[in-house]
Formats: structure tokens, sequence, C-alpha cells
């Protein structure tokens, strides 16, 4: 069916498809990608075309998310990750690849289902520099396209026997695709119903923590935001910790059991800390808890914020875990 509509309207539907797939409708890009190449080495379209027409429909479209991200700032984030089938891994993952990469991560987004379309609201949260998000965005849909169209322009005898097989089958190939695809999203909602049904009895108001911290009962509160996260906004929930996920759980022998752990993000359904929350009980560590709604939902009661000190020099985390396991309110 692709390959019919491609060859009834050839560049404007390729230009279409791209468009939606960059805008976030869920739907598979790669396999375009390749069936547009085969038709190439079939001689009915052009390579050169083929990437000139994705390079103009995904930079219209990635420029948008951009201005979107520099004016939506992270509640746009929390958004498109609530659409995401893995909400609380979609924007850490994109900012641990933007922290490791710089702005050159967007070479490679685009091959990573998800992060490219968290990627580009996000360049625009970080103020990346508007000629910079153009150069690597456009080398990072120049490289994606054309390895697709390429492995289909040199592959098109095989594309095409397996098009031809699959219209074989007629409507046997879309019932089999369907029920898989069917299968997979119902398999990944299970999964993700069974995580937040453990995590909901297990959760701390703000109004609770406040209460508690104000009362001085003896709690360790950390914060799991991403450091670059934690760095551009500057603060933090008063007398918390700031310790990266895997941190936290490389110092597991070092986490004070006497006292309860309290754990927040700002990932949807405070999914990051709830999921860590499940870890770290099953490591022994009982009194643990993540703050339902998050830092968000701390902030909107207006409750004590504080600046972020300077980072220290050496590593010390596991240490600084020890050493503030008793923050003051």
């Amino acid at each position: 069916m692709v390959r019919t509509l491609l060859l009834q309207h050839g560049y404007w539907f390729l230009f279409l498809y791209i468009f939606a797939v960059q805008a976030g409708v869920p739907i598979p890009a790669d396999p375009l990608l390749l069936i547009m190449g085969a038709l190439a080495g079939d001689h009915f379209y052009t390579l050169a075309g083929a990437l000139a027409v994705v390079l103009a429909a995904s930079l219209i479209v990635d420029c948008c998310w951009y201005e979107v991200g520099r004016r939506g700032g992270r509640s746009v984030l929390a958004l498109l990750c609530k659409l995401s089938l893995e909400p609380d891994t979609c924007i850490r993952k994109t900012e641990s690849t933007f922290s490791q990469r710089g702005p050159w991560a967007l070479l490679f987004t685009k091959f990573v289902p998800g992060m490219g379309l968290v990627a580009m609201p996000l360049s625009g949260l970080i103020r990346m520099p508007r000629w910079r998000f153009l150069l690597a965005d456009a080398g990072g849909t120049l490289l994606w396209s054309a390895t697709y169209l390429t492995a289909g322009f040199i592959f098109h005898r095989q594309v095409s026997a397996i098009i031809e097989a699959l219209g074989l089958l007629g409507r046997k190939a879309g019932i089999v695709a369907f029920s898989l695809i069917g299968l997979y999203l119902a398999f990944k909602y299970g999964q993700r119903r069974r995580l937040l049904r453990q995590l909901r009895i297990d959760k701390i108001t703000p109004e609770e923590l406040r209460r508690s911290l104000d009362e001085g009962k003896s709690l360790t509160v950390v914060d799991l935001r991403h450091p670059s996260e934690v760095e551009r906004e500057g603060l933090k929930l008063a007398g918390a910790v700031v310790i990266r996920p895997d941190d936290l759980r490389s110092a597991v022998q070092n986490i004070p059991r006497d006292r309860e752990i309290i754990l927040y993000c700002t990932c949807p359904n405070e999914a990051t800390s709830a999921r860590l929350a499940l870890q770290l009980k099953k490591a022994g560590i009982r009194k643990v808890r993540p703050l339902a709604g998050g830092l968000d939902a701390w902030r909107e009661k207006g409750y004590p914020m504080e600046q972020v000190p300077a980072p220290p020099s050496g590593d010390g985390r596991e240490a600084g875990l020890s050493a503030k396991a008793a923050p003051e309110a």
C-alpha cells in the first residue's frame, strides 16, 4: 500500500509522511525510506530528490518544536513523554545523550525511536544557538535519511521481492503485522500499569513531607534530576541531596537504614523516583518513598526551595549521601 501511494503521489506523499512523523504521529518512517530508496534503485525517483524532500519536511517541523521548547519550557517535554510508552526514560535518556555529546547528539537522535521528537524541544529549552541547532539537525537528518534511502537503493531488488511476497499474502500479512504490534503495545501498557499499581500506596504527598520536615523527623531527601536540568534551574527542594539515579544505585551500602528516604524527580507520574524506590526496596532498604507529583507538585505548593551549590571539584557522590543524610528544614 505504501509503495502504491509513493508511486501515485511521489515526493508529495514522502513530504507529508515525514512531516507527520516529525510532528509526533506514531508511525514508522524507516520502512518508508527503505521503500523510497528501492524505488530510486528502480529508476522511478532519484536519491537526491528524496533527500531534499526529507530534509525540507524534517527541518520545518524540527524548527517549530525547537521554538515551542524555547518558549514552553519543560512542560512541553513532559507532555511529549506522556505520549511515550517509556515516559520515565524518555527525557532522561535524551538529556544524558546531550550531556555526553553536546549539540552533535542531534546527529544520532533520529535513529532512536522517541528520542528524535524529544531532542528538538529540549534543544530550545537549553537555549542552544539557532544556527548550531540548524546545522546539527540538518546533518542528523541527512545522515538518518541517507542511511535508509541508500540501503533501499542498494538492495532494491530484495526490498521489492519482500513487498511482492507480502502482497501475495494479501490481508493475512496485514493481520499478522497489526496483531504483533497490538501484542507489543498491550505488553508495554500492562507492564506500565503493574508498575504504577505497585507504587501508588508508597507515595508521600508534598503536604506530608513538609509536615515531617517541620516536625524535625529524620529524613533524607534525594533529588534524582539529571545534572543538566539541576544546573539550568539552579533550585532544589530545601535540604535535598542531588544524586544521579545510577550513582544512588551504586551507593546502596552507604544509604542509612535508620531514616526514611524520600526521592523526587520531574518525570511524568514520578516514574524515575518510583522505579528507583522499588529497586532500593529489593536491595533491602525498606524506608523509601517517592514524592507524589515530584518537584512540580512541591513548587506549586510554594514550599521552600534553595539554590543549588556549585558542584565539588572531586566526585564525592557516595560520600555526599552519607554526609548529608539528615537535611534540616
